[in-house]
């Protein structure tokens, strides 16, 4: 993992980066979706990262403390913007109302604390070298609340997400999402499916590191039915199927997560028209 930090323990801080935003970026129903805007509510994002990939998926948090804290905590949370979605239905103050979450990391933030936390599993150096004329924003850490996982909520994040890359003027979203369980071949046909026709290359290339590298060649072309590796996608990489993302060579296991993660590579440039319109339409008046 790149060292950003000599050591980290529980702290009860915000990023000054986003500490004074307060402006809504996106909104659907009772939805609202902003960056957090201070420690508790930094907490609380905290808190469903660890209700859900702890306490549900069984992931183990390594920070001495977080467990007690019921929070997964890691040392980027300090230079990441957390978009939170708050449920304004639910009672008492914002930091109580958190139902869904995900982490972002601008490049220039990244490369002055020592690189993207993606860079711990791809060589995502490489992949922004070869583009140095473009801004990369990471996405990772995304989760919802059981009872929030639907496509209000998903649709609720991703207008979210396009205010938050129009603002910031940010060419490529790129990061890591996950298949459940350890065995890359418990997934064979998804992650081959994305081997065969939906790989990154040219400028876009990028690999899993060496001695992280297992293959998502797992099945000839021949075999794969396209409509049952789909369905066995998780929600979250269907999504980014849908956008026109691509996908790295080579998956990862992370035994901390208990995941098989891949890499997720979104130019700006690759979304469809029709996906524009439609994420800007309803946040267009946001980001003026």
């Amino acid at each position: 993992m790149p060292n950003i930090t000599e050591s980290f323990t529980v702290r009860n801080t915000v990023p000054a980066a986003f500490a004074a935003s307060d402006s809504l970026l996106g909104k659907i129903g009772s939805l609202e979706v902003r960056l957090a805007r201070s420690a508790e509510e930094v907490e609380a994002a905290q808190e469903v990262r660890y209700r859900v990939f702890c306490e549900e998926l069984g992931a183990q948090v390594m920070v001495p403390g977080a467990a007690a804290a019921g929070r997964d905590i890691d040392a980027f949370d300090d230079i990441c913007d957390h978009l939170i979605v708050c449920d304004r239905n639910l009672p008492g103050p914002d930091n109580q109302r958190v139902v869904a979450t995900y982490r972002l990391l601008p490049q220039e933030r990244a490369v002055m604390n020592g690189g993207f936390y993606s860079a711990s599993e791809f060589d995502l150096d490489a992949l922004v070298a070869r583009n140095r004329n473009l801004r990369f924003v990471e996405l990772g850490r995304s989760c919802v609340l059981p009872a929030y996982r639907n496509k209000r909520t998903v649709e609720a994040m991703w207008q979210a997400i396009w205010a938050y890359v129009r603002r910031n003027s940010i060419d490529v979203m790129a990061g890591c999402a996950s298949f459940h369980g350890t065995v890359p071949a418990g997934h064979a046909e998804p992650l081959s499916f994305l081997w065969h026709n939906c790989r990154a290359e040219g400028d876009w290339a990028v690999r899993a590191l060496p001695r992280r590298f297992s293959s998502m060649d797992l099945m000839p072309p021949e075999a794969i039915n396209a409509k049952s590796a789909l369905a066995a996608m998780p929600p979250l990489i269907k999504g980014y199927l849908r956008l026109g993302a691509r996908f790295g060579e080579g998956c990862v296991v992370d035994h901390e997560f208990g995941t098989t993660d891949v890499f997720v590579v979104l130019p700006v440039s690759f979304i469809s028209q029709r996906y524009i319109d439609y994420y800007s339409g309803e946040s267009q008046v946001l980001v003026a």
